[in-house]
């Protein structure tokens, strides 16, 4: 892989120790993909960030780096396995809290956003169409390629870290053109729900894997698309898609000669019940991904004229702080009937041992809530959730 005499000295060490592992680990994944050269990126979204997840060894890694080093571009944050302020509300135990703690504290240092969203496109990192970035939430870099345009390969947390220090990233994969063209055609008949896109996604990962799709017949709004992204990245590896007539690229496509598969309503249901293994929830979570802002309001408005009951499941309303603070009114609405938490999930916080049963609309975290966290799960839409609540 070409270096430039810049990259050279970097890798040589002569720019400290951080950015030589950083640049180090970026050659050897340039290698691994025969990449020729590095690219400039415009920002960069990590992962790696709740203690559950990466432990000890990744607290040890990202306080080694932040001795040294700083990320050179618009860096932001994934969820974290708490509500840093309403920690002990989630019934998290304080040595976890001072762990998750020191690792925000990490990133700090080094020079991240620690706004700690998988929605970074819906608080104000969006890279511009064409841009290189390397981000590694897959439902956020899914969203990044397909919907706003920018280019990113799946990357890995520390994968993106490397590149957020160096400020480049190597060239392959979806960065170059030829690896962007869509390889399946999916002509869907569904509702026009959330759940519905989630379920969607679901049923086409589990179809199609890595493939590229170019979807025909569903209109999807910006949520549709961010919780069908986040389920197809879930059930398969899909890292990009296309959406006919929605999508920026969709129109300059060329599908002569791909296979068409159909997904309508059989399909969903399938879906839906493969992903149901509990029947009654002790915790209600919504927003995986974040909830945006039309999410919140339309739970509120749904919600507004309701009481709750007095032996209703725990609700959590997952969100990013720069939504809750564009919505305080239907924030207090939706606070009467659960928590509204931010900078976390229920897939990354540490439920497990204090909820057995999870009910959700996401059909991502239907997927990973039992591995990652012991739990039955109910999959349903969020009105249909609410009821046991009122």
């Amino acid at each position: 892989m070409f270096l430039t005499r810049q990259e050279e000295r970097i890798l040589a060490g002569e720019e400290g120790v951080g950015r030589q592992r950083a640049m180090e680990l970026l050659v050897a994944l340039g290698k691994i993909y025969s990449a020729e050269r590095l690219v400039p990126i415009s920002s960069a979204h990590l992962s790696g960030v709740s203690y559950k997840t990466i432990g000890d060894g990744g607290l040890d890694f990202l306080t080694e780096m932040s001795r040294d080093a700083k990320v050179t571009v618009k860096t932001t944050l994934n969820p974290a396995g708490m509500d840093l302020d309403r920690w002990q509300e989630m019934r998290v135990k304080e040595e976890f809290a001072e762990k998750q703690r020191a690792i925000i504290s990490a990133y700090d240092s080094l020079g991240v956003e620690t706004n700690c969203t998988c929605t970074p496109y819906l608080a104000g990192n969006v890279p511009e169409p064409g841009q290189n970035v390397a981000w590694a939430e897959s439902s956020a870099l899914s969203f990044v390629n397909s919907v706003l345009g920018a280019r990113t390969n799946r990357e890995g947390g520390p994968g993106a870290l490397a590149a957020a220090i160096i400020g480049k990233t190597p060239l392959y994969g979806l960065h170059l053109t030829e690896n962007r063209l869509p390889s399946v055609i999916i002509e869907a008949e569904i509702g026009d729900g959330i759940t519905d896109y989630s379920l969607l996604g679901h049923a086409v990962g589990q179809k199609i894997g890595t493939s590229i799709p170019f979807f025909k017949g569903i209109r999807p709004g910006v949520d549709g698309l961010k919780t069908m992204a986040a389920a197809m990245a879930a059930a398969g590896s899909v890292a990009l898609f296309y959406v006919e007539g929605i999508t920026p690229a969709a129109s300059s496509v060329d599908l002569k000669g791909l296979e068409t598969v159909s997904i309508g309503r059989k399909e969903i249901m399938a879906a839906k019940n493969s992903l149901t293994t509990g029947k009654e929830p002790d915790l209600i979570a919504l927003g995986c991904p974040h909830l945006s802002e039309t999410e919140v309001t339309n739970l509120a408005s749904f919600l507004d004229d309701k009481r709750k009951r007095s032996d209703a499941p725990e609700v959590w309303f997952c969100t990013s702080r720069t939504v809750k603070t564009w919505c305080p009114k239907e924030v207090a609405v939706l606070e009467r009937f659960g928590k509204v938490l931010c900078d976390t999930c229920m897939i990354v916080a540490p439920i497990e041992g204090i909820h057995s049963c999870t009910a959700t609309n996401s059909a991502k975290a239907c997927t990973y809530l039992p591995g990652l966290c012991s739990q039955k799960v109910v999959c349903d839409s969020s009105e249909r959730l609410l009821e046991a609540v009122f």
